[in-house]
């Protein structure tokens, strides 16, 4: 059931949840399925709804920086001013992890991702939940495993139904997942792209974030890291505007109703079949990111089979946009 966050509805929302009952909860990243992070057989109840491997770790989000020891048993000098620079914000941070706290949310392994949103909902849900004994939340993203990710309640609702308690925080600003940099091997390792780019997250710290290919130590697992990921039931192509434009002009005089291809591109394209259903993606990369889960969930809901979409640039702005789009075309 969705619900406005009035003051009742995050009082039925903190008990819900230290009872070990799952919520959905608004980010400024994505909606994400809560349970009490400390909490196994909560967080198992992610999992199954989610049909997510309970070896793949989920993120804890936490009310303030102030939480981390609970959960972490380190905190490098450059993670805490990722910590300072970035929090409350869509920043991941990957710890050393407390061995008697959170092992079932982590996915058994000795590290954990941490992360402080900046959604107003959220913020004052997890005050609620800090108060009531729960430290922190597991919050994967509120949708089935591997597909779209949720940037809206009604999305929510659509994944899971009725029965699930969601707050309605309005539309996610940021639109993609948290970027994700790990922290436990003595060094910054960007693990997930998002909006925060290579040279905001190195000022921040002072040092150059690495890559995974960088570091001979073997990367931690992180949510959402999997070659496929983010995918629609249609089947999504990247291609630039020169090959979308050929493709179209083959399809000239086609006609399907409802559409059967859709289309997605900065660039102007002639268009000259009813098969195809034509959007315009957004010039600036923060635009195209908060469209873009909801793009792929409309042309899904349009009933088209495949999803053409214009590779973004390869710039360090885009790098989150195009990162869930190459995860999405590879499913």
């Amino acid at each position: 059931m969705v619900r406005q966050p009035d003051a009742t509805a995050l009082a039925d929302a903190a008990v819900a949840l230290s009872a070990g009952e799952l919520v959905g909860l608004p980010t400024e990243t994505v909606y994400g399925l809560a349970a009490d992070a400390t909490n196994p057989t909560a967080v198992a109840k992610i999992f199954s709804a989610k049909g997510r491997p309970s070896d793949h770790p989920l993120i804890v989000h936490l009310a303030d920086a102030s939480a981390v020891p609970q959960f972490a048993s380190a905190v490098p000098v450059f993670a805490q001013r990722l910590m300072d620079r970035f929090w409350p914000g869509p920043l991941t941070l990957i710890l050393p992890r407390r061995a008697e706290v959170a092992a079932a949310a982590a996915g058994g392994q000795a590290s954990v991702g941490l992360r402080c949103p900046a959604h107003p909902v959220a913020h004052a849900l997890l005050r609620a939940c800090a108060a009531a004994g729960v430290p922190g939340l597991a919050a994967p993203s509120a949708n089935l495993f591997g597909r779209v990710s949720p940037t809206t309640a009604a999305h929510v609702a659509s994944e899971f139904g009725d029965n699930l308690l969601v707050l309605d925080g309005g539309p996610c600003r940021v639109g993609i997942e948290s970027t994700i940099v790990d922290c436990s091997r003595g060094v910054p390792v960007l693990l997930r792209p998002g909006q925060l780019t290579l040279e905001q997250l190195a000022a921040a710290c002072g040092q150059t974030v690495l890559s995974p290919a960088e570091v001979a130590s073997l990367a931690p697992r992180a949510s959402g890291t999997l070659e496929t990921h983010y995918a629609p039931t249609a089947k999504v192509r990247l291609m630039g505007a020169k090959e979308l434009q050929t493709a179209l002009d083959l399809l000239q005089g086609v006609a399907s109703a409802p559409p059967a291809i859709a289309v997605w591109a900065r660039t102007a394209l002639k268009v000259q079949s009813t098969g195809v259903l034509a959007r315009r993606m957004p010039d600036d990369a923060d635009a195209t990111a908060r469209a873009l889960f909801a793009q792929l969930r409309d042309f899904d809901a349009q009933g088209v089979k495949l999803i053409w979409v214009e590779t973004p640039p390869p710039s360090a702005p885009w790098a989150g946009v195009l990162d869930r789009l190459t995860r999405a075309a590879a499913s």
